[in-house]
């Protein structure tokens, strides 16, 4: 399983936030409108206690029911426009905030969509499945709540204390006395909570790749009965979360008891101190009242403090996560929407089937093969050499100094023992990994100074484990190119893939998630369809029979000789049948082009190519290699 890669430099919170502010910029206005709402409500939640001290120095100490009437009617109104207020604040900030989260989303998904598949081999897919869903949550909680709520209860904070000091200023100090330690414990706090939130966000994509590795893989589980060493596995992951979320909680429980109890022990002392001035005639009872209510009011703003910064901590380590993937570098030459802010993007999400018609993205023009020298058509190797970027130092290339040319229409298989290099070779033709030397030309044009829609509308893949998507056959397919359910057709009968019609929808029926349903040739043979419906003029393919039973495989070899009679084709082949679909052969070995020639040509001369084709002894020349 891929490991997660390391977090980076820990930056501030606020820092870390601060990158929200593209995506919260096209929402300000609502936002802050939310957040002056809320802080009108919470100073008109202070006013109450003015009322009551009008009303104990007034209409009670002078036995005026009238008054005393009045003086509930204003409390009553008070009370209703605060409710009103803080409805009001929450209708402000559900729509806008729902959309930030889908743009985050949908920018996080167009991301990974561009990213080489270098990262996608690093990376394990239930962390990036965590930053896509619990983190956005999050996120969208944190500017729903807690980011209003620091703002408007620092301000209620600031006030009421204002408001406390004019009613007296004694009883305002000793309020103040825990304002020290409380400061201090929450600095602690933060700092530790901080790493626990980190450490629990990322174990929670450690689960998540467990969970969708069990589910994809659930027939091997039950084949093997692994079913416990699996349960074993994330019964232990599990265990993990639990104990640093239980460490999460005994920090909250810490800080809670100190913002709690400090403050009570605080407004108990000044309950005491101002009694005694009451009954020496010093302080009026309305005061205390007054004091002593707003003291009270400013009990959950207080409270609520560690709550908010636990909040702030987790939507500041989900910003962290969501950035680590956004500031990956996306594969060279790719254009679009990746490098355009939030607000300058269109809202329209990548649709599963392309559209018809082999696209031309802008890039180098590439010249009419027509007029290039024949030196140049065609699909040519030049010197190419290839290491994985994560490849220890020093380490031998996979391949090295590759000098391969398949000329315009033919078709060269490559053959090769396993792990020589194969299957990496032809992933260099559409880019999925870079040359570390040399150079690839399609037609004479370097792939590299091409964009990479270019480049892919020109190549087609067909890969020997085939991947299909939750979707209809005929989108499936179609995923390849073609112009509607003409081309459908022919891809199919191309592939032999006429079982699609017997479906119990035809070509639109779901195939479900991977394609699971079908059987390995339905699905490798969907995958072939997919590869030639475009009329591509290149094709690859990596083993595209492998699945087949003979008589099947009989049928698609005839249906692709017409297919490769106008294409330029390199493919990977194992076994004879597959090789004699090609015009030349390309043998692989040691990360190195050791021989090209005809089929027959390298089993008379070629003793490592006729044992890869016989499976028998490879004879003295291979046994002295």
């Amino acid at each position: 399983m891929p490991t997660t890669p390391p977090p980076p430099e820990t930056r501030s919170a606020v820092r870390t936030l601060l990158r929200l502010w593209p995506y919260v910029r096209p929402v300000r206005t609502r936002l802050f409108s939310a957040a002056c709402v809320a802080v009108l409500a919470s100073c008109i939640g202070l006013v109450i206690p003015l009322v009551l001290k009008w009303m104990v120095d007034g209409p009670v100490a002078g036995r005026d029911p009238a008054g005393v009437w009045l003086g509930a009617l204003y409390l009553l109104l008070l009370g209703l426009a605060e409710a009103l207020l803080f409805g009001l604040r929450r209708w402000l900030v559900a729509r806008p905030l729902s959309r930030v989260e889908a743009e985050m989303r949908a920018d996080l998904y167009r991301r990974l969509q561009r990213l080489p598949v270098a990262f996608h081999d690093r990376w394990p897919s239930g962390q990036l499945l965590s930053r896509a869903t619990t983190d956005l949550m999050l996120l969208r909680m944190f500017l729903a709540f807690p980011l209003t709520f620091l703002l408007v209860n620092g301000v209620t904070i600031i006030v009421g204390v204002i408001i406390m000091l004019i009613q007296d200023w004694t009883l305002g100090l000793v309020i103040l006395v825990p304002a020290v330690p409380v400061l201090i414990t929450c600095v602690v706090f933060e700092k530790r909570y901080s790493g626990a939130a980190r450490r629990a966000q990322d174990q929670v994509g450690d689960l998540t790749t467990v969970v969708e590795e069990s589910v994809l893989g659930i027939r091997i589980i039950k084949g093997f009965g692994r079913h416990r060493s699996q349960a074993l596995a994330f019964r232990e992951l599990s265990g993990k979360l639990r104990g640093t979320e239980l460490y999460k909680a005994r920090l909250l429980a810490t800080i809670l008891g100190v913002i709690v109890t400090l403050p009570e022990v605080a407004i108990g002392a000044a309950l005491v101190v101002g009694a005694v001035r009451v009954a020496d005639g010093e302080l009026s009872a309305g005061t205390l009242v007054a004091f002593l209510s707003t003291a009270l009011a400013l009990r959950w703003p207080v409270d609520s403090i560690g709550f908010l910064l636990a909040m702030s901590q987790e939507a500041a380590t989900a910003t962290e996560r969501y950035f680590e993937v956004m500031d990956a570098e996306p594969e060279s030459g790719v254009s679009g929407d990746a490098s355009r802010g939030p607000a300058e993007r269109g809202a329209a999400a990548p649709a599963l089937r392309r559209a018809p018609g082999p696209a031309r993205a802008a890039g180098t023009p590439v010249a009419p093969a027509a007029r290039l020298p024949d030196a140049v058509k065609g699909l040519i190797f030049e010197d190419v050499t290839f290491r994985y970027p994560d490849a220890p130092a020093g380490s031998a290339p996979v391949l090295d100094r590759i000098d391969l040319r398949i000329r315009p229409g033919e078709s060269l298989a490559l053959v090769g023992a396993t792990g020589s290099g194969k299957t990496t070779l032809t992933a260099l033709v559409p880019r999925l990994h870079e040359v570390t030397s040399g150079r690839i030309t399609l037609d004479g044009a370097d792939i590299t100074q091409m964009s990479r829609e270019e480049l892919r509308s020109r190549v087609a893949v067909a890969f020997e484990e085939p991947t299909l998507f939750s979707a209809t056959v005929g989108e499936n397919v179609l995923m390849g190119g073609g112009d509607g359910e003409r081309d459908l057709e022919r891809a199919l009968g191309v592939a032999q893939a006429d079982f699609a019609y017997a479906l119990p929808q035809g070509v639109d029926t779901q195939v479900g998630e991977q394609g699971l349903s079908l059987s390995g040739g339905q699905r490798q043979r969907l995958a072939l369809a997919r590869a030639v419906v475009g009329r591509p003029d290149f094709l690859v393919l990596d083993d595209p029979l492998s699945a087949l039973d003979v008589h099947t495989e009989a049928a698609v070899e005839a249906a692709l000789r017409r297919v490769l009679a106008d294409t330029t084709a390199l493919i990977v082949a194992h076994r004879p049948s597959t090789v004699l679909l090609a015009d030349r052969v390309a043998l692989l070995s040691g990360g190195r082009i050791t021989a090209v020639g005809t089929h027959h040509e390298l089993l008379r001369t070629n003793p490592e190519y006729a044992h890869l084709m016989s499976g028998g002894p490879a004879g003295k020349q291979e046994d002295q290699r």
